[in-house]
């Protein structure tokens, strides 16, 4: 006899990676370079220092002061997790079993995911031709849902900026959005915002329907750390602690995220870096003769080639990985080339053939 799995979970398919090792890795949006070796060793210093066989802060309230004294936002409304990928589970689930989901096609696949195996129903609204949102696609859908469903709500999600476009939706047309979806809870997730000119976190002081997702795994560097947060109004944030496992963020996690909040300057020098290698990389992509890369606002480039499976191919054979987007709408040719050393993007450039500098 089969085991009792629900059918939406046996019909969800893995999630889209597949693990290749290359010298150049420029396929996952990392950070070009590790965390600084003496702040590991005081992270190691300090966990060394707490007790191992205690259990953590049962919502992890000391780390959610450190968050909340970064961001400056009230510490009520900072609600820390394994990883911003956990809140987007836990925020449709928030919205009801079943409940509508809308986003923008395509987008972090973790959105559709989610939605399908909480039963949600999904709506996805494509891109404009130039890769930007289209907001107005998401408020004539907004509006749709709500007359086939009144009264009910739902979760709009919209990255910014947006991945693997690298667009970013302007302040202003995020405002429409965040006026017409009272009643919704507007997510923006902002994994990528370190690297954009502005964030949405007035908007949200506006708006108490309205959730940030922010995690360290992008400007921080700290993939390996696995840690997200929301910052949300105070009761949005009190009812997603329901929804978060108790002692769920580790001593661990938080005794490396303090010493990472203690020197935010390695933040600020990196994201400086890294913005400064992209557009280096999106000058000499401009001379590509087949090649157009997307203006990005994020810490990667989305390039259109004629074929994004030789384009892989040839890239893999000189030692560069990159990621293939061109299963996913209205990206066809598409590869997405994560901002690496200077020295991996001028291996990127060389094996696409261009000068490197």
């Amino acid at each position: 006899m089969n085991p009792p799995i629900r059918p939406a979970v046996v019909a969800s398919p893995d999630y889209p990676f597949t693990p290749v090792d290359a010298p150049v890795k420029l396929d996952q949006n990392e950070a070009p370079d590790d965390f600084p070796a003496p702040l590991k060793a005081l992270a190691l210093e300090r966990l060394a220092a707490r007790p191992w066989n205690r259990y953590p802060d049962l919502n992890a309230e000391g780390l959610a002061a450190r968050i909340a004294a970064h961001e400056g936002w009230p510490e009520a409304g900072v609600v820390p997790a394994t990883g911003s990928n956990v809140l987007i589970a836990q925020l449709v689930a928030l919205a009801g079993i079943g409940a509508r989901v809308l986003t923008v096609a395509p987008a972090f696949a973790l959105y559709g995911l989610d939605a399908r195996l909480l039963g949600a129903a999904l709506t996805e609204v494509p891109l404009r031709a130039d890769l930007s949102t289209d907001v107005d696609g998401l408020l004539q859908a907004l509006e749709t849902l709500r007359r086939e469903s009144p009264g009910s709500g739902g979760v709009l999600f919209v990255p910014r900026p947006h991945a693997p476009a690298g667009s970013l939706v302007t302040l202003d047309d995020l405002e429409r959005l965040a006026r017409s979806s009272e009643g919704w809870l507007l997510v923006v997730d902002e994994a990528y915002h370190h690297f954009a000119p502005d964030t949405a976190i007035a908007l949200a002081r506006r708006h108490p329907h309205v959730v940030l997702l922010r995690t360290m795994s992008k400007g921080w560097g700290l993939a390996a750390l696995r840690l997200g947060w929301a910052l949300a109004s105070d009761e949005v944030a009190r009812q997603l602690r329901k929804l978060s496992p108790p002692f769920g963020v580790s001593t661990m996690q938080a005794a490396c995220a303090e010493v990472a909040f203690e020197h935010a300057a390695v933040l600020h020098e990196r994201i400086a870096g890294v913005v400064r290698e992209r557009e280096r990389m999106a000058e000499a992509l401009a001379r590509h003769p087949s090649w157009h890369a997307y203006p990005s606002a994020a810490n990667f480039l989305l390039v259109r080639t004629p074929d994004a499976a030789r384009a892989h191919a040839d890239l893999r054979a000189a030692g560069v990985l990159v990621r293939r987007q061109d299963a996913l709408p209205g990206l066809a040719g598409c590869i997405r080339v994560t901002v690496g050393t200077p020295a991996e993007n001028d291996a990127f450039l060389v094996a696409a053939g261009l000068t490197a500098r």
